[in-house]
């Protein structure tokens, strides 16, 4: 009576002994569930680790290649989460700092859009803060 199917195979250890199920098979997660059996999805855990970047934040990266669309540029955090950048083809190759504009969460992970942050960028900053320092006078 021994179960022919690897997934059957492992749902039936898996409420032998007791334990938990860990995976990344969609398939599998979803049988172990029906059956009761706790699950620990591998892609759930890596995006629970994943640092939480906003809208807004500035990020130092190195842009390695082209874009698909004219003047971009691609980058990869250490996670492997790509960074499209706007303006970013004339810095391949080099270390920028960039300003985060959106993120896209899909089902193969997130991307994350931004330009590079410009000197203009650096002078808004600066007179931000000068207004705000001199409002609080």
């Amino acid at each position: 009576n021994e179960p022919k199917e690897v997934d059957a195979k492992i749902i039936r250890l898996a409420k032998d002994i007791n334990a938990k199920v860990i995976t990344n098979d969609y398939n599998l997660n979803k049988v172990a569930q029906l059956e009761g059996i706790p699950v620990l999805n591998i892609n759930d855990l890596s995006n629970a680790l994943k640092a939480v970047i906003l809208p807004g934040e500035e990020m130092n990266t190195q842009i390695i290649k082209e874009g698909k669309e004219p003047e971009q540029g691609i980058a990869y955090l250490d996670d492997g989460t790509m960074i499209v950048v706007e303006n970013g083809h004339k810095y391949i190759g080099k270390k920028v700092n960039i300003l985060v504009t959106s993120i896209l969460q899909t089902p193969a992970g997130r991307m994350i859009f931004g330009r590079v942050k410009s000197v203009m960028d650096r002078k808004y900053n600066e007179f931000k803060n000068v207004v705000r320092l001199s409002s609080r006078k």
